[in-house]
């Protein structure tokens, strides 16, 4: 493994911070976040147009840049510095690669140019709070179904002029906005359901589409309702959808891993910078031993997780050559939500009192650590997923 970033990494991510920081300070993102969508649809345009960040990671033959999803992962690291509001994550991460997949030549032709200049956003309605399940980051997803909640989840069945779906999806992420859903239901009914994934217009008659309050105001959630929405299989009539999520949930989960490094370093840079501008006794609190070790923990935490994300995302990487998967994402993003958790909450204490009122940056920090523990699932169990699927405990062992 080579550590070096290429010159093309290095002008991608300098650029990228230089247009973030012009284009997404604290006032900015505040505004973003009160707007309907959840973002602002200038800056999308900005990063798509002058980057072209939502088609990094998709070949040059469907509009898009042709770098291996290690480029994509490593530019999220910026956006997490951020804490940028956009739907880069929904469409490049979760949907665009599904489509590329699974779809069939029409259907990627027809939608992956739209996707990669981001004229067209995405989202992929997982019913329930099921996406980690999904993508086999917690547990394993061979008995998937696209079951639960209201109305059992989604179903689809077929009729003589094609499919109709019905049912509820909870938590999809930037689901109010997006102009392409991909929905993932259950066909058959319960007793021998099979999960398929559709498409949906975002428009369609009897889609209706609620934005959600959620935790982590960064990343807007909304509740999907379909009503007998006409929809189109992706891929096959007899493609196998599952095998497809469990291969995606490994780079999500390396993305997210470099978006948390992001996130935890800007909280670290913050808080040293006002310990040295905090006095105490007359001093700075930065020149304070206690202080000195808290934030030297902070650095090691965030160094660490950043080595194991940068690993993950190489790995993803060189997977998609050798044909090889690899399982370091969900290791790698355990490391990475501990070290946003730690960082943001030793940003909140070493704030003072400004740090704990609610209008102070560092605790949109913790709650991205928060709400991404929520949606992708709490350390433990990723590790516990990433220890199955190495096969470190045989059959009857326990981990302790």
């Amino acid at each position: 493994m080579d550590t070096r970033l290429t010159a093309e990494q290095d002008e991608i991510r300098r650029t990228l911070r230089e247009l973030l920081h012009k284009r997404c300070g604290p006032e900015e993102l505040r505004a973003a976040l009160a707007a309907p969508a959840g973002h602002d649809p200038a800056l999308w345009s900005a990063l798509a147009d002058q980057l072209g960040l939502p088609g990094l990671a998709l070949p040059e033959r469907y509009g898009g840049v042709g770098c291996p999803v290690t480029d994509l992962a490593l530019a999220c690291e910026e956006t997490g510095r951020a804490l940028a509001p956009s739907p880069l994550f929904a469409t490049s991460v979760l949907v665009a690669p599904l489509v590329l997949a699974l779809g069939t030549e029409a259907q990627r032709a027809g939608l992956l140019p739209r996707l990669a200049t981001g004229t067209r956003t995405a989202a992929l309605a997982v019913p329930g709070t099921d996406l980690a399940t999904a993508l086999a980051l917690t547990c394993g997803n061979e008995e998937y179904v696209a079951g639960g909640g209201r109305a059992g989840g989604m179903q689809a069945r077929r009729t003589a002029d094609g499919w109709l779906l019905y049912g509820q999806a909870d938590q999809v992420l930037d689901g109010h906005s997006a102009g392409l859903l991909l929905v993932a239901a259950h066909t058959g009914g319960f007793a021998r359901s099979r999960t398929r994934l559709y498409l949906v217009p975002g428009d369609a008659p009897g889609v209706v589409r609620t934005r959600q309050t959620a935790l982590d105001a960064t990343r807007p959630q909304a509740r999907v309702q379909l009503r007998d929405v006409r929809a189109e299989v992706l891929g096959e009539e007899n493609t196998e959808v599952l095998p497809a999520l469990a291969a995606l949930g490994d780079s999500v989960a390396a993305v997210l891993a470099c978006e948390a490094v992001g996130a935890a370093g800007r909280v670290l840079e913050r808080t040293v910078e006002y310990a040295g501008q905090r006095e105490q006794f007359g001093r700075p609190i930065g020149s304070f031993q206690a202080v000195k070790h808290r934030l030297a923990d902070v650095y090691v935490a965030v160094q660490a997780a950043r080595s194991a994300a940068y690993y993950a995302a190489w790995a993803c990487g060189a997977s998609a050559v050798v044909s090889s998967p690899s399982a370091a994402g969900g290791l790698a993003l355990a490391q990475a939500l501990e070290a946003l958790r730690l960082a943001a909450a030793e940003g909140i204490q070493l704030h003072g009192g400004i740090g704990f009122t609610w209008e102070h940056d560092a605790h949109l920090y913790f709650k991205r650590a928060a709400g991404d523990e929520l949606l992708f699932g709490p350390p433990h169990r990723l590790r516990d997923r990433a220890a199955e699927t190495a096969g470190l405990f045989g059959t009857g062992e326990v981990a302790v």
